[in-house]
């Protein structure tokens, strides 16, 4: 915060008192929710938030406004990706989860979802070369579904102390809209403090779906949502972190899969926001995952299995 320039000692102590401290805080939070949390002048936040961002252009953690095709190529070259466990999944997203991006999957209950999720939580931890980004991971829970116990066994069979596993991850309940925004609203302490390389939300609309029923309080559940996904995307930008949304399914009869009448819920507001789209089905035994959406990836599936380690790849392609 230091580096700012021109502004005065009363507008930088009443950051410091809203608890803004950093210059990713104020670019993560916008000039108006900044302006709306320490009071400052709606001027005053704009000028300190340009600033923001022209100073984390210079070092490099954001993108500078104009660059050339070719060094956007060469930049993306060393973006982290995290295995899913499964080799089947990972080349299904080009590798694994990808840092400074957004990738939902979507599906019904008993999918694999949730698994994913755990799975991810013990793989960010490990060495590279192992599929990991040697990070910690924070897993943001709504639906009450995280069990440390299901990290204890997975780590294990993974050859992994378990309990150094369940150190590494930051678990923060929601439990209600409201209360899941105010964690997203400093989820960038907690990033910078516990050198958290993947952002887990299970799931993003559970209880905006339970809260705003009826179509007369659709128009705000989406005005919400809205600003929620696209904090989580400057998050995912600005502390150059994977996120993993889970998503719920909802019956549609134009839904992209033959024989199921499924959707992914928060209409237009989660699809436009999403980087990777990925809809989970269950194929006896297996599952399949689809790559619906992506500006990289063709449309394509992969099977794989859900077991004692997670997510893996099928034994034998036979049990689809």
């Amino acid at each position: 915060m230091d580096v700012l320039k021109g502004v005065s000692l009363d507008v930088f102590a009443l950051l410091k008192k809203s608890g803004l401290l950093s210059l990713k805080d104020l670019v993560v939070l916008g000039p108006y929710d900044v302006s709306a949390q320490s009071g400052i002048d709606i001027d005053d936040s704009f000028f300190i938030y340009n600033q923001a961002i022209a100073v984390l252009e210079d070092i490099g953690i954001m993108e500078k406004r104009f660059i050339t095709a070719t060094t956007l190529y060469h930049k993306r070259k060393k973006i982290g990706k995290i295995s899913t466990g499964s080799k089947n999944f990972d080349y299904l997203l080009g590798g694994g989860i990808e840092t400074k991006s957004i990738t939902e999957v979507c599906g019904e209950y008993g999918t694999g979802k949730t698994q994913l999720c755990h799975t991810a939580c013990v793989t960010v931890q490990q060495d590279y070369s192992s599929g990991g980004l040697k990070g910690n991971a924070l897993y943001v829970d709504t639906e009450n579904t995280f069990r440390p116990e299901r990290i204890e066994t997975i780590s294990r069979l993974r050859n992994m102390n378990p309990l150094k596993a369940l150190d590494s991850i930051v678990v923060a309940k929601a439990y209600s809209s409201s209360h899941h925004e105010l964690i997203l609203s400093e989820a960038s302490k907690v990033i910078d403090s516990h050198k958290i390389k993947l952002m887990i939300i299970d799931s993003i609309i559970s209880l905006y779906r339970s809260e705003f029923i009826g179509l007369s309080a659709l128009s705000e559940r989406q005005q919400r949502l809205n600003k929620l996904i696209h904090t989580i995307m400057r998050i995912a930008e600005t502390f150059e972190i994977a996120v993993l949304l889970t998503n719920q399914a909802q019956s549609s009869p134009d839904s992209p899969f033959v024989g199921n009448s499924f959707k992914a819920a928060g209409g237009n507001i989660v699809a436009h926001s999403s980087t990777y789209r990925v809809f989970l089905r269950r194929s006896g035994r297996n599952r399949i995952a689809r790559m619906v959406d992506s500006p990289n990836h063709a449309e394509s599936e992969i099977v794989f299995t859900i077991g004692d380690c997670g997510i893996s790849d099928p034994i034998n392609r036979n049990d689809v």
